[in-house]
This record gives C-alpha cells, sequence and structure tokens, in this order.
C-alpha cells in the first residue's frame, strides 16, 4: 500500500527524535493527526490555544537543543501560533510548525478560513514554504527542518489539507535529521587583535549571555586569565552564576548595582554571546570584544573595536593562549565585594520582608528557592515574576529557566512549563507566574489536568498589572487601566482538576509550597503579595528620575496620597538594597 505523504512525514519526524507535536486538531490537519493515531510513537499534546502549543514547543526546543514540533490548522489555528513562534525565533531555539492551509483551489478567492500562512509568518522564521504539490513535501520538509537546526529558529511548513493525504512521491523515505555542533572559530587574525586589546587594558570586564551553553569552563578560565568580573544577562543566568567566583550579578533594568558598576568601571568590554539590548546600560568609551557564532549580531548595540565570529566555547579556547595573564586583581576583588554587599542587602531584605499581609514577593521568590529540587526547571512570566526570578532564584548548573526574555510576551510561563514537564516527565517543573499573565491563557490548566502533567504554578498575585505600572511611574503618570479584579485561581484550580492553595500571610507559604511540591499531579499555589513593590533598577537616569517625582506629584493631587506614602515605606530599603 503506497504511504501517504501525512505517513512520510511522520516518519521522518520520528526518524529525527521528535516524541510530541503541540497543537489542536481541525479538519485541515486530519491527514497529520490520523497519520499520528496511527503511527502511535509521537504523543499528540493537546493544548487549550494554539499559541501556548508555540511557547510550548519553544520551552522544549530550548531544554533539549533538538527540534520540536507545533502544528495549527488553516486560518485561525495557525494564526494562534504566531505569537508563540516569534518568541521561539527570538530565543533561537529550533522549532518547525505545521500551518495547515485551505485547499489548492480555493487559494485566492476568500474561502472559508483563508489567510495566507507563507507570508505571514515570514517576519518570525528563518524558513517559510508553501508545499503546492505532494512532489515537494519530502524535500520542502527535510529544508525547513535542517534550517530550523542549522539557523536555531522556526521554520514553518505550509501545507494544504488534502496534500496530507495525497499519496507520497515514489522512493519517499525517512531522513534522520538531528542538531550538530560544529566548530566554530574566528580567524588567526582577529584572535590576535582581540589578544592585543585585552592585554593592553588595565581592567576588563566580561558580560556573559546565553551563548556561554557549553563554555562554562572557557567562561571562568577566561576570567580567570583576565582577573575579570562577570556579569550576566538573564538569559545567561543559568549558564554563569553557578560555581563562579567571579560572577558579580547582572545589570540592565532588572539587575542590581554590582553588575552595572563592574562594566561602568573597565579599561574594556568582552562581550561573549549575549544580544544584551539595553545600551545604556553598556559603557560606550572602552573598546570592545564581541563574541557571537551569528556575525550580525555583532555592533548592533554598540561600537565593536574587535569582531570575534565564533561559538564561546571554540572562540575562547583559541584566544586563551594569546592572552597574557593579568596579576592585578584590584578591580576584580573591588567588584565582587560590591557584589557580595549588595547580594547580602537583597537576602537581608527578602528575610525582613517576611511580613504576614500581603506577602512580599522577594519573600515568596527566594522561598520558592529554597523548596526547589535541585534539578527543577524554572519558568518564567515575563513582568515582575523576572525581577525576583533573577534576584533569588538561584541556578546550579543543574537547574534550568525558561522565559520569553527576548519577545516580552506576557502569557508564557504556564504554556512553557507544559512543554518543559512534557519533556521531562520526572522532573520538578515550577511556572512562576503573574495575575495577568496567568488570566490571559487560564485554559491552559485544564491541559495540565488532561494531559495529566504535574507542573506546579506558583503565582505573583498583586491584582494589577505591576511592572506596567512601573514603567508609568518611570514616566511620571499615574497608574491608569492596571487593575485586575482577580477571581480566586485555586478555587479555579481546582475547580479544573488540579490541586489548588490560596496564601496570604507568611506564616502559610512554607507549607503550602511544601504541599504543592510534594503533590503528585499539578498544583496552583496562589499568592497574595504586595502590589507596591518599587524594584529599581541599578542606574536611574535624569528622566527617571524627574518621572518618579512627577508621578509622586501627580498621585497626591488626584487624591491618591495614601498609596504613595504606602509604597515609600514599604520600598526604601529597596533604595538601600541598591
Amino acid at each position: 500500500m503506497t504511504a501517504t505523504v501525512a505517513e512520510v512525514m511522520v516518519a521522518t519526524l520520528k526518524a529525527s527524535g521528535v516524541r510530541r507535536v503541540y497543537g489542536i486538531p481541525g479538519d485541515s490537519l486530519n491527514g497529520f493527526t490520523d497519520a499520528l493515531r496511527r503511527d502511535g510513537e509521537i504523543t499528540w499534546q493537546h493544548v487549550r490555544h494554539e499559541e501556548a502549543a508555540g511557547f510550548a514547543a519553544a520551552a522544549e526546543a530550548a531544554l533539549t537543543g533538538e527540534l520540536a514540533v507545533c502544528a495549527g490548522s488553516c486560518g485561525p489555528g495557525n494564526l494562534h501560533l504566531i505569537n508563540g513562534l516569534f518568541d521561539a525565533n527570538r530565543s533561537r531555539v529550533p522549532v518547525l510548525a505545521i500551518a495547515a492551509h485551505i485547499p489548492r483551489e480555493e487559494i485566492g478567492d476568500g474561502y472559508f478560513q483563508e489567510t495566507h500562512p507563507d507570508r505571514l509568518f515570514g517576519e518570525c522564521s528563518v524558513y517559510c514554504e508553501l508545499v503546492s504539490v505532494p512532489e515537494q513535501l519530502p524535500r520542502v520538509l527535510e529544508m525547513a527542518m535542517r534550517a530550523a537546526l542549522a539557523r536555531s529558529g522556526v521554520a514553518v511548513v505550509v501545507v494544504p489539507g488534502e496534500v496530507f493525504l495525497a499519496d507520497a512521491p515514489a522512493g519517499s523515505h525517512p531522513v534522520a535529521i538531528r542538531a550538530t555542533s560544529p566548530v566554530v572559530r574566528p580567524d588567526t587574525e582577529s584572535l590576535a587583535a582581540a589578544a592585543q586589546v585585552l592585554n593592553h587594558a588595565g581592567t576588563v570586564t566580561i558580560l556573559a549571555g546565553a551563548g556561554c551553553a557549553g563554555a562554562h569552563d572557557q567562561l571562568i578560565a577566561l576570567a580567570e586569565a583576565l582577573k575579570a568580573p562577570v556579569v550576566h544577562a538573564f538569559r545567561g543566568k543559568e549558564w554563569v552564576e553557578y560555581d563562579n567566583p567571579y560572577d558579580v550579578g547582572m545589570t540592565g533594568l532588572i539587575g542590581f548595582s554590582s553588575g552595572y558598576r563592574a562594566m561602568e568601571h573597565c579599561d574594556a568590554l568582552v562581550m561573549l554571546g549575549t544580544d544584551f539590548p539595553y545600551r545604556s546600560f553598556i559603557p560606550d568609551s572602552v573598546p570592545v570584544v564581541q563574541v557571537d557564532v551569528r556575525g550580525e549580531q555583532i555592533g548592533k548595540r554598540i561600537p565593536v573595536q574587535v569582531p570575534l565570529v565564533g561559538t564561546v566555547k571554540d572562540t575562547v579556547d583559541a584566544l586563551l593562549p594569546l592572552l597574557e595573564p593579568k596579576a592585578d586583581s584590584a578591580h576584580l576583588n573591588r567588584m565582587t565585594r560590591h557584589y557580595r554587599r549588595a547580594r547580602s542587602q537583597l537576602d537581608k531584605l527578602a528575610r525582613d520582608r517576611a511580613s504576614d499581609s500581603p506577602l512580599h514577593p522577594q519573600y515568596v521568590a527566594a522561598t520558592i528557592d529554597r523548596l526547589a529540587a535541585e534539578d527543577a526547571v524554572f519558568t518564567v512570566d515575563v513582568g515582575t515574576p523576572c525581577i525576583w526570578v533573577a534576584r533569588y532564584v538561584h541556578m546550579n548548573g543543574t537547574r534550568r529557566l525558561v522565559g520569553s526574555f527576548n519577545h516580552g510576551s506576557m502569557a508564557n510561563g504556564l504554556s512553557q512549563a507544559i512543554g518543559a514537564q512534557a519533556t521531562y516527565p520526572a522532573r520538578q517543573v515550577i511556572a512562576l507566574v503573574g495575575d495577568g499573565g496567568l488570566a490571559m491563557l487560564l485554559g491552559e490548566l485544564l491541559t495540565l489536568h488532561q494531559q495529566q502533567l504535574p507542573v506546579k504554578i506558583v503565582v505573583f498575585n498583586n491584582g494589577a498589572l505591576s511592572f506596567v505600572e512601573l514603567e508609568m511611574k518611570a514616566g511620571g503618570i499615574p497608574s491608569f487601566g492596571t487593575d485586575l479584579i482577580d477571581p480566586d485561581f485555586a478555587g479555579i484550580a481546582r475547580a479544573a482538576g488540579l490541586s489548588g492553595a490560596r496564601v496570604e500571610k507568611a506564616s502559610e507559604l512554607d507549607d503550602a509550597l511544601r504541599a504543592a511540591f510534594a503533590h503528585d499531579g499539578p498544583a496552583l499555589v496562589d499568592v497574595r503579595v504586595a502590589r507596591q513593590e518599587l524594584a529599581l533598577p541599578p542606574k536611574l537616569t535624569y528622566g527617571q528620575i524627574k518621572g518618579f517625582t512627577l508621578y509622586a506629584t501627580r498621585t497626591i493631587l488626584s487624591g491618591e496620597g495614601s498609596e504613595l506614602i504606602e509604597l515609600t515605606k514599604t520600598n526604601l530599603r529597596d533604595l538601600e538594597a541598591e
């Protein structure tokens, strides 16, 4: 019997190590989903919104480095994938999206659910192609999978529904396509130029990002040779901060002072595998050596004196023999002392804020960090949960951290936890979410129950879009439109088949988290945290100071002075910690 196009697709995915496809079925996908059913070895991970399918696939790809797959039916079905796919593409993780299309003969006449996915997905993919005839499919699928893996991004294959059911081209057979680890290093002249800059610099600081994955030993060796403090970007946290005596914390909008100072007081800066977006936090008056495997990324933020195109691991291995080890560690010692002070003050802030009601989010995050498993996978919503995870959840070389760090989308935390838990069913997965982010894709609680995924969700419930409020304050604007009238999330969780608990006092937190983490199934802990937490960045600009002043004035004039007074009382120690 002749195989169908869909059967060849499934066989190719299976041969390439794919074990799950995230999505929602639809009639235009029937040929593909039925081929999955008949094969029986690739799981259909049924979500409640295709956006969650995109996020879940992105999380799986981020954690494994292998290709992950999601699918959507024609029109609105695959259109819903787009936000999750934007996140995957900007996070540079390999995801294949199968976008079903309307019948070929109807394209262009305004048919029911007609869109043009081959155009729509162009901006969020490294490869996007429409399969017009069955003969194209095996080759297009292979090219898409190779593109996703080689370029670390999203590849989209658009398939009209009837093509799935067509006979496969003669001679079609599955091809195994897997991730590779090529050696990529700069040319000899560029390495010599970098060594010259670094050997002549009195003080050097390293800014390290997600490109340091798999290169921890090289990072430590480089820091030792240069006597350089190491600042990490948020996406670099899981690869940089552990077992690192040179680490001085984060910089950027959610970092703290020691990271910023180490960047401010250096004669040369090395950027390792990072596309750090905030130019105002990068020194612009010192020579910069930037290492990135993507040459087009180098120099995007600030002028770079020496561009080094290569992986961090291979580049540092080639650079180290050219460096003259520095003997003077004064810069390193000064910055690590600063880090220890800042770290101690932040930890003290969390301990001191173990007050009963409302709880302070610093204390909640620190408690999660203390109780979580040594190999836990954390997913984190965009917004204030990122601040508390960045400052209070510690990486150790086995823990993992996934978020929407580049795309910055709401509602990512729960959806990414679905992908993480499906990938590692025996591993503890903890989603730290905001009340706004959780509510946006609340239906995915049903996915956890239906798929029996034992994700643990901790809701930082402050009744507001609080990071948006913080941005308003910095702009001198009184909060508006950010209030959230929230339901009982714990009650909703129980109604959806999860374990649910609500915490309003510090004395209840430990027991509630321990019970949730020990529960044999999905669990949600709804924690009522203080709304008025001002988490200041390590560098305050004149515009931000002016903005906070205007905010204070306008808030008092609008009759909300009591809120401002409470905000001031609860945040004085934040200033001390910075």
